[in-house]
């Protein structure tokens, strides 16, 4: 399809508009014209009927519809002996819909042309003047002012949610980071008993004095990794944990989370591709959390759906798969995780920070899908990664 095609595109309440307009405007014109003992005539019906489907692009060229709408509507003015004063439905929606999707001057210099163009033929004089250009300035203003509302009411509410989403990316951060810190406490904590290891056997047993060396140099290494990440996250102004933080799960608690979402009703799958090996813990940790947040979500918003969860290991990369079937019927093209509304948010906020990419959407036959790939570079698990049972 070209881009002029694409352009002239309307919805289907676009055209229940045009149609409401049509009928409304058709209506009002019969009983006037009938109340004052004239007919409707044929071309004062064809060009109300052709100004109220001008309204189909209403969206992509409002000025041009306005236009057309504005000079339609002289023909039933000049068609019907002496019309009465009036201010149809189709003009009104052309209006409102210029002065909501163009820019302040546009919308200004719309209305001020529309009052005396509306206002031609009516009352029995081609020159618009008296309570017929009062009238129609009336109507004008009305018809503006309900779009300039709505458009203030809109912006608030952008606001508001741009706000919200701000926020609960601050909150998923700084989880992320209490979560990141867990991880580095306890390779510092590691590195510190190897190294006591590693003094202690230094004299007699020197085999088990390098084996500690080796695992402390790879507990170093993935704890100055994760402090980095930290540091990204910035843990700012968060409260002290009261209770000593508990490990942190990794993929091989994935089959724990299947479990669950199994015995909460939802028949789920569990596949797992590829030679499994150790992840570093931030990427197993960022597997969990994505797994977790997407069944979680299929229970409360899918109903009695069936899910699939595939894990994949390539050579430089991991793969995680989330899948439903909707339990027969189309899910929201976005769905809030489980809580806070802003699950999606947090899945890209801990992907991003391990440099993967994350698809999050409805699938065409029914459901949704979430699939993230991380990358990890072949060794980076290395002998301080997490342990898979």
């Amino acid at each position: 399809m070209d881009k002029g095609a694409d352009r002239l595109r309307w919805t289907r309440n676009d055209a229940l508009v045009a149609i409401g307009a049509a009928a409304v405007d058709l209506l009002g014109f019969s009983l006037g014209t009938r109340t004052e003992g004239m007919p409707l005539t044929v071309p004062a019906a064809c060009a109300l009927v052709a100004a109220a489907m001008c309204l189909l692009a209403r969206r992509s060229h409002p000025v041009a519809v306005l236009a057309a709408v504005l000079l339609l509507g002289i023909v039933p003015n000049l068609a019907i002996p002496d019309p009465a004063p009036h201010f149809p439905l189709g003009l009104a929606v052309a209006l409102y819909s210029v002065v909501r999707f163009s820019r302040p001057a546009v919308a200004g210099a719309a209305a001020a042309l529309t009052v005396p163009l509306v206002s031609l033929g009516q009352g029995g004089s081609m020159v618009p003047g008296g309570w017929t250009l009062v009238a129609s300035a009336a109507a004008t203003a009305l018809v503006a002012g309900a779009a300039l509302v709505i458009n203030r009411w809109q912006g608030q509410v952008a606001a508001n949610q741009a706000l919200q989403a701000e926020r609960a990316v601050a909150e998923e951060r700084r989880r992320i980071a209490r979560e990141l810190h867990d991880i580095v406490a306890h390779h510092i904590t590691a590195m510190q008993l190897m190294a006591g290891g590693a003094r202690a056997n230094l004299a007699h047993d020197t085999d088990a004095a390098r084996e500690a060396l080796v695992t402390l140099e790879d507990s170093g290494r993935i704890a100055l990794r994760e402090m980095r990440q930290l540091l990204d996250v910035l843990r700012a102004g968060e409260e002290p944990d009261e209770a000593p933080p508990a490990p942190q799960p990794g993929a091989a608690d994935l089959e724990r989370i299947v479990t669950e979402s199994r015995l909460a009703g939802t028949e789920t799958e569990f596949t797992v591709d590829g030679p499994v090996r150790p992840l570093p813990p931030s990427v197993g940790l960022t597997l969990f959390r994505i797994v977790q947040e997407a069944l979680t979500n299929t229970r409360k918003h899918a109903g009695q759906a069936r899910a699939r969860v595939r894990l994949t290991y390539h050579a430089d990369e991991v793969a995680v798969e989330v899948c439903d079937d909707g339990g027969g019927a189309p899910p929201p093209t976005v769905r809030p995780a489980a809580g806070t509304g802003y699950g999606l948010i947090g899945m890209h906020e801990r992907v991003a920070l391990q440099g993967g990419t994350l698809e999050a959407a409805a699938r065409d036959g029914g459901g949704f899908r979430v699939a993230a790939r991380l990358p990890v570079p072949a060794g980076r698990g290395g002998g301080g990664g997490e342990r898979h049972r």
